[in-house]
Parts: C-alpha cells; structure tokens; sequence
C-alpha cells in the first residue's frame, strides 16, 4: 500500500537547531585559521543562533516558535504574503473548511485584542443564497440594551439557580482530546471573562477545576468519573462532584453534532496514565463511549434518568443531543410532561459541530444541522407547552457573533462555541487533533509540544474573545432594534428558501 509523503517537522527542526551551531562554530573557525572575512558568516549565524534561542526559550506568546524555532518562522514569513500567493495561485480566502482563513482571522484578531474590522467590503459571495439578520430602521442606543442575564433552574424553583452572565459559552473538551495547558488556559479565561465551561466527557475534571472558572460537568454515555465498572452510574461520585463550588450545571451528553449515534472516541495515541486514571480506563487501547446510556433505552428510561441526575446532583441538569427524528423528539417531550420532569436545559448541537476524532461517515453524513435542528426543537417544546420551563443552548460552528445572533433569532437562549476557543487559543486548523501531534501544543499530551502554549498569555486572549463577543452582541441586537435576545425571533432572520416559498405560495393564490 502506498503511503502519502509527510513532513517530519519535529525531525527538521532539530537538524536546523543543531545546524545553525555547527555552522557559527565552523565559521568562526574558518575566519581564524583561513580569513578574516569568513567572521562575517560568523556574526550572521551568531544572530540566528540568539534569535532561535529567544524564539523557543524566551517569548511565550507563539506555540509555534517555542517549538520549532527557526523552521516555525518560515511558516509566518510564507503566511504573510499568502493573501497574494492564493489571490492568484491557491484557494481564496473564503474557500478554507471548516473555518476560512477570514472566519479564523476574525477570532484571531478578537482573541488578541486587535481591531477585526474589514475594509473595502464583504469577500463573501452575495447570491440570495445566505442568511442575513433583518436590522431595524430605528435601531436602539448601545446602552439600552439590557445585561445578558439567563437564569437556568428557575423555572424548576430549585436553589442552585445558575445564572449566565455571557451570550457565549465554552463547549465542551476534555482533559484528553485537550492537553491540560490548553485546559487550564481555556479555565483560567472563563474565569477572567466570568463565562461558564463544560468540561467534556473527560471524567474528574482535575484541570479545569485549577483554575476556579465556574464548570458544566458534562456526563457522556460512558460517564467517566461518575461509574460503575458496568458502566452504570455510580450516585455517590456524582454527588461528590456536584457539591464542589466549581460545578454549577450537569449537561447529560446523548449525543453530540459530528458522531450523532456513535458515541465518543479517543485514541489510543492520546491515552496518557493520568488520564487512564482519571477515566478509569485501561492504557493501550482507544477508549470508545457507547452509543447511549446504559439506562436510556427508550422515551420512558430517557426521562426517568434525567430525574435521577436532577435529584442526586441537586444543580440545575440539562440534555444535550444532535436532532435526528422529530418524531422521536416529541415524543421524547411528551413523556417528560407525563412525568412531570423537565430539564433545565437542552443543548441543541449541530451536525456541522467538530470533535477531536470521528467517522468520516458520521461527520459529512448524519444528523441535523443546527439552523435545521434548532428551530425545529423549540417549535416542538413551544407547541407541548414546555418551552418555558427550560432553557435552549445552541451548539454548530457558532464562532462569530452574526452566527450568533441567528441562533438566538431561531431559539437559542445561549451559545456554545468550542473550535472558536480553539482559535481564540492559536489553533491554525492543521487538522492534526486525533493524532496527538498538535503543532500549537492544543490537541496533544506530548510536552515537548505543550511546553509551547503559555496559560497566562492564552488566558488572556481567551477572555479577550469572550469580551469582544459580547461587545458585538449588543452591537448587533442593537441594530435590529431589540433590546434583549429573548425579543429576537424567526423575522429577525432573511431566510433564502423560505422567502422564496412564501413568493410562491403568494404568486399561487
């Protein structure tokens, strides 16, 4: 079988580390036994020498360099002069999958507190076939609008009413499909900003509760740190958790956007002991989540099992899943009104959502995309009466604030964005994250490629991101004329297809 050529980096990199020395002590010595004139190559290769030493041991604000020095500066040179490269030659700025690079930029120049404004217009193709907010002719003054403020719980009456204080929240990722310095710097900027993370289905959250920021224990179907060895819940761990201060919301995972009807999947590769540890699972295999709860078989189970983790962690407790059926939906719906038993909130993922390892099959070919899947959810709990007994996150590729905004104009309550995170924290979209050899030290448990990401430098551009998020928030809820998300609806939004189906069925009669 053949094989596709790679580039061995790591390999490169230490040739030319070692390299550049070698050549400063060999003309150096050719300038004292041969010629003076050969001192010159010795100053040139002196200044390399000093530069890569500053590049990997002595700034903190570039992964890249900390970790491959002189080889990691070509690749800024040669993206420097890109836009002119893939004006003529390459892909366009716009072309770029999942993120283009001017989606990227954009979070890039939040994330570092930069001016992200364009200039000369739209690069976009305006064909009639994109969505677009409907502003208002008599937009409302900036300070009018209110503070964001969604209280989760509420509605249930219970004493750990969380309330959200940001229209963006981080997504769920692990300790796992993330190294802990991306972890703890994802933490540590929550906790700056004042937003709320979901650990992920990573089991004990050690890392994220480092750093104090306030936590969504995410349980996934395998419930790491809350199990039994057969995989059932395990009540007295789950308790245990929910009582630190840290953790203000459960979020049971059944399915997530990019593998609905998989499960979870992290390789063997990334499995380091701690995180055996923390899982409770054995090294030397990939650890792969089943497809559901074991005690979720059916609508009557499902419910059930949402009552139990509401009355033993005693938080507000929430479900999160990539719609498939409708009809299973409703009648998931009315199973919780027979029961009486509602959760707090439901997470509606995408299924252009992202994960660090899935099928490819189940990441081009299943499930609802979330501007598909979002309206339909709350239409179904509007219409069974119970859409204000919750709360509706929003989760798909929601990494800019007009994405937002349409989420919300279809339901959402709150957003959830993790790739924008992964951006905010330097992430190039070098699609690397299954295979633990993370260039920017995010997606990898391999120190010598995690020793490039700097927490507090990477904190800080996170609660940048949040901040710059929100400001935009107002800026735009502004611009339709609202004053808070909850006014926006389904006419805040331009919708291509429909607006030409309303034409016709116009035109017809």
């Amino acid at each position: 079988m053949k094989t596709a050529i790679a580039v061995n980096l790591e390999k490169i990199s230490r040739m030319t580390n070692i390299g550049i020395v070698l050549l400063l002590v060999g003309s150096g010595m050719t300038g004292y036994f041969v010629s003076f004139y050969f001192h010159f190559l010795t100053v040139f290769f002196m200044m390399l020498v000093l530069l890569n030493l500053h590049w990997r041991h002595g700034q903190t604000s570039h992964a890249l360099l900390s970790n491959f020095g002189l080889i990691a500066q070509f690749r800024y040179i040669i993206e420097s002069v890109g836009p002119e490269f893939r004006q003529y030659l390459f892909s366009s700025d716009t072309e770029e999958k999942p993120f283009s690079r001017v989606e990227r930029a954009e979070v890039y120049n939040k994330a570092k507190g930069m001016d992200s404004s364009s200039a000369f217009g739209s690069l976009l193709d305006f064909d009639h076939a994109e969505m677009k907010l409907r502003h208002s002719f008599y937009p409302v003054d900036k300070d009018a609008v209110q503070p964001f403020d969604v209280a989760v719980g509420q509605a249930r009456g219970i004493e750990s009413v969380y309330h959200i204080k940001h229209p963006i929240m981080i997504s769920a990722m692990s300790y796992g499909a993330l190294g802990q310095n991306a972890v703890r710097a994802l933490a540590r900027g929550a906790k700056r900003a004042g937003a709320a993370m979901n650990t992920g289905e990573g089991g004990y959250p050690k890392y994220h509760l480092m750093e104090g920021c306030d936590l969504i224990f995410q349980m996934g179907t395998a419930k790491f740190g809350v199990r039994h060895e057969d995989g059932r819940l395990d009540e007295s761990k789950l308790a245990e958790l929910a009582a630190r201060d840290e953790i203000k919301m459960i979020e049971i995972k059944l399915s997530q956007g990019a593998k609905p009807g998989k499960g979870g999947l992290l390789p063997k590769e990334k499995i380091t002991a701690e995180i055996a540890e923390l899982r409770g699972v054995p090294l030397g295999s990939d650890v792969v989540s089943p497809a559901h709860h074991i005690e979720c078989t059916d609508a009557e189970s499902t419910v059930e099992f949402i009552g139990r983790i509401q009355q033993v962690g005693g938080l507000p407790t929430g479900i999160k899943f990539c719609l498939g059926r409708s009809d299973e939906f409703r009648e998931l719906v009315k199973e919780m009104k027979r029961q009486d038993t509602v959760p707090d909130f439901i997470t509606v993922d995408g299924a252009e959502g992202g994960t660090g390892a899935a099928p490819k099959s189940f990441m081009d070919d299943v499930g609802l995309p979330l501007f598909k899947g979002l309206p339909l959810v709350d239409q179904i709990l509007r219409e069974e009466g119970v859409r204000d007994r919750l709360v509706l996150f929003a989760a798909g590729k929601l990494i800019s604030p007009g994405r937002q905004m349409q989420a919300f104009s279809l339901g959402a309550d709150v957003a959830y964005s993790a790739r924008g995170f992964l951006l905010a924290l330097g992430c190039i979209q070098a699609l690397q994250c299954n295979r633990n050899t993370c260039p920017v030290g995010i997606t990898t448990h391999r120190a010598n490629l995690e020793q490039g990401l700097d927490i507090e430098d990477k904190a800080v551009r996170v609660a940048n991101y949040i901040e710059a998020l929100h400001h935009d928030y107002k800026e735009l809820l502004a611009a339709t004329g609202s004053i808070t998300s909850s006014q926006l609806c389904e006419d805040n939004i331009y919708i291509p297809i429909r607006t030409v189906m309303q034409r016709s069925d116009e035109e017809a009669s």
